[in-house]
């Protein structure tokens, strides 16, 4: 099974090989060749050929070409040529700049969150501002940080939340009970974290209280952030055009991650992204922060856990989330461009998300879906679902998704690992690290 097409994809995965992309060529895309002629005047009737890039494998594939059927049945003008679009997921962002550059684009691709400001930028994206204000869209229950992720600079919408998640507080049932710790209560603060996590770790059976990556990639980065957020930080200034992070908010948040893992050592610093899972599902960690990616292999291991909500600062239990998107381009076709948009909408409506996202064990896209039959069957075969898609509201903060963050991205990374390895201090590697972010933030 390939990682980085798995219908239900591990966040860490997805997210490590999102960043390996450090792009400007969507910006000056588009120019090497003339577009050919699209209608002008809008005809619903017209007989009208979607191209459709999935990002998906061949399993999730399979359940998008049921569905894009049915929809061609319901709109016998409309014809949808639906792929993968590349051979990975990650790589498609490649594939986007050389179709704007052969005027041979999509009209439609997943994409993942992190890219939106730079498919904005290249200026061959839709905007969906004036479709989604219909009051049947309901565009409001869709998660507030995946909103924020379809409207990247605050001004086009240039898609639809295609997947959404949130980490939360995941806690090994046997862990604690072996050792005599009380479950952890969605009340929590993180001294009530770090007192359970220095309990549970015991040496001489190597068990650790948390899991933690130091791989320096995406997975170790976005560890950080609802930390940051939570003691008040941010991390660009409002511009978007500077780091925020090594703030007196960013040095707390980090110094508390390193006075676990160095003076505690009640954290397993895990520099693959890939031990620390298998370890919780194996009861030698009692805690980790994931998302509903994880359940599946809990289920398969036979763990007995517990989710609850991150602990929270005075009250703040705010979580980070990493929404994805269809975008849909503009093919200077308005016969296109309208169907594009209505597919989009149609698939994220909560009956086709039930029998997508839902069914392959993602989050529902949509907060009506909470009640539905098709979602609380799941809920009981993947407990703590529910805690997950409760804890979306408290993604109230959306990751940055402006050029430069890759590069931000990596340089906090970085700094994170050496940090909790005992390497320098939280001030000095944030500093360092905002002076690499504010280079990758200028070039784009």
């Amino acid at each position: 099974m390939d990682p980085t097409r798995h219908p239900a994809p591990t966040r860490r995965v997805f997210l490590r090989h999102a960043s390996a992309w450090a792009g400007g060529a969507l910006g000056a895309a588009g120019l090497a060749a003339c577009a050919p002629e699209g209608a002008t005047v809008l005809d619903t009737s017209a007989p009208t050929t979607l191209k459709f890039w999935s990002g998906q494998s061949a399993d999730a594939e399979a359940l998008m070409q049921e569905l894009v059927n049915e929809f061609c049945r319901e709109h016998p003008q409309v014809s949808i040529d639906l792929s993968p679009g590349a051979t990975s997921t990650d790589e498609l962002l490649q594939k986007l700049a050389a179709s704007f550059a052969g005027h041979d684009s999509p009209d439609v691709s997943y994409a993942f969150g992190s890219w939106a400001s730079q498919l904005e930028r290249s200026g061959r994206t839709l905007d969906l501002r004036e479709r989604i204000a219909d009051p049947e869209v309901r565009w409001e229950e869709f998660s507030e940080a995946a909103r924020q992720t379809a409207q990247p600079t605050g001004g086009r919408v240039i898609g639809v939340p295609a997947v959404v998640d949130n980490i939360s507080l995941f806690y090994n049932i046997t862990v604690f009970d072996r050792a005599g710790v009380d479950h952890p209560t969605p009340d929590w603060t993180w001294d009530d974290f770090r007192d359970a996590a220095r309990r549970l770790t015991d040496p001489s059976s190597q068990t650790y209280g948390y899991g933690y990556s130091v791989s320096g990639s995406e997975e170790t980065t976005w560890q950080l952030w609802p930390h940051l957020w939570q003691n008040g930080g941010a991390i660009l200034t409002d511009d978007g055009k500077r780091s925020a992070f090594a703030s007196p908010a960013g040095i707390k948040a980090l110094t508390f991650l390193r006075d676990m893992a160095v003076t505690d050592r009640s954290m397993y610093l895990d520099q693959t992204d890939t031990k620390f899972a298998p370890l919780f599902e194996s009861d030698r960690i009692g805690m980790i922060t994931s998302g509903p990616w994880e359940l599946s292999a809990l289920q398969t291991a036979g763990t007995e856990y517990g989710v609850v909500a991150l602990p929270g600062t005075d009250g703040d239990h705010q979580t980070v989330s990493g929404p994805d998107l269809w975008v849909v381009f503009d093919n200077e076709d308005v016969n296109r461009a309208h169907w594009a948009t209505e597919l989009v909408l149609w698939l994220t409506a909560p009956a086709q998300d039930e029998r997508l996202n839902i069914a392959v064990g993602n989050l529902p896209l949509r907060s009506s879906e909470v009640a539905s039959p098709v979602y609380q069957e799941q809920v009981r075969e993947l407990p703590g679902l529910d805690v997950i898609q409760a804890n979306s509201a408290n993604a109230r903060t959306s990751r940055p998704t402006v050029p430069g963050y890759n590069g931000l991205s990596e340089a906090v990374g970085m700094a994170v690992a050496r940090v909790l390895q005992g390497e320098g201090t939280p001030e000095t590697e944030l500093r360092t690290a905002a002076e690499a972010a504010d280079k990758a933030l200028r070039q784009g």
